[in-house]
């Protein structure tokens, strides 16, 4: 993995999602340099959830201006997505129960092929399966995921692992093609005060690789920096408790762990609207605003 990867600035002033029940956030001000780690902190409901895809190109932002990695949101959101992953996003992007640790770290490595155009050249010769493994192997350095330390080593199913080796495992997926910006949902969720600090500290360990981080949880460290997050206020048409959970005017395709394109994918694409034209765009749209996340 290349350790010397550019991160991605981000600039923000007064952004906002608004959907059919009300604004999911707004009046969010960013300002944060490549390899920076920002934390957004606010209540389930808040809309924290709606901001990490809307910074990732995931959900087209409605009011303000934002750039990523100086690329101008909305205009730009397929090109800032194709740059971007994100991790541990409860109905966007998660881990499958049933699949083991090496499953989903082969499955996130043939789709990186894929999406470089290599599919043609399977059954892969050696070079390209040593090639894959030190990609493997460097981002677990990262994410300091040691397979030995499992109960089953690769073998390992998902739904046995403990709650901060599955956010390791999941951060560890986002960043194997390298991205510019990582966005990383629910960091504190249900974690003791020790692994909290074990969250954080493992995301500041990506942030030295030169990724920027933002990542969503209840309480932020100070060191990182901080956006905050509050429900918004109830319209004459919605009630507090819609416009808390309003669905953006557009959500992402839901995503496994392995769909992110490559931080290389889609840069011949760099002018114009690249706005993303996945045929299940508004079905997944439809799915998510369902579960009443922000």
């Amino acid at each position: 993995m290349n350790t010397t990867r550019q991160g991605a600035a981000v600039d923000a002033r007064g952004i906002g999602v608004e959907g059919p029940r009300g604004w999911a956030f707004r009046g969010i001000d960013i300002s944060a340099e490549p390899g920076a780690l920002i934390a957004v902190q606010g209540s389930s409901g808040s809309g924290r959830t709606c901001l990490l895809l809307a910074l990732t190109g995931r959900m087209r932002i409605t009011a303000g201006e934002a750039t990523v990695a100086g690329l101008p949101l909305p205009k730009r959101i397929g090109t800032v997505r194709s740059r971007t992953a994100i991790a541990h996003v409860p109905g966007v992007v998660e881990l499958e129960p049933a699949l083991t640790v090496g499953e989903h770290l082969k499955e996130q490595a043939l789709l990186g092929h894929r999406f470089q155009g290599l599919g043609a050249s399977l059954p892969w010769g050696r070079r390209q399966k040593e090639a894959t493994r030190a990609r493997i192997d460097a981002a677990l350095a990262v994410v300091g995921l040691d397979p030995a330390s499992l109960v089953k080593g690769l073998r390992t199913a998902v739904r046995d692992l403990e709650r901060i080796e599955a956010l390791r495992l999941s951060v560890a997926l986002g960043i194997m093609h390298e991205p510019q910006l990582l966005a990383v949902d629910d960091v504190d969720l249900k974690l003791s005060a020790a692994e909290r600090a074990e969250a954080w500290q493992l995301l500041r360990d990506v942030t030295r690789t030169g990724t920027t981080v933002v990542a969503a949880g209840s309480e932020a460290p100070a060191d990182a920096v901080l956006v905050r997050t509050t429900p918004a206020p109830a319209t004459a048409d919605t009630t507090a408790a819609d416009t808390s959970a309003a669905p953006a005017t557009e959500t992402p395709a839901t995503e496994t762990p392995a769909t992110k394109a490559p931080a290389d994918a889609g840069s011949g694409a760099d002018s114009g609207d690249d706005t993303p034209t996945d045929t299940d765009e508004k079905e997944a749209a439809d799915a998510f605003a369902e579960t009443g996340r922000a």
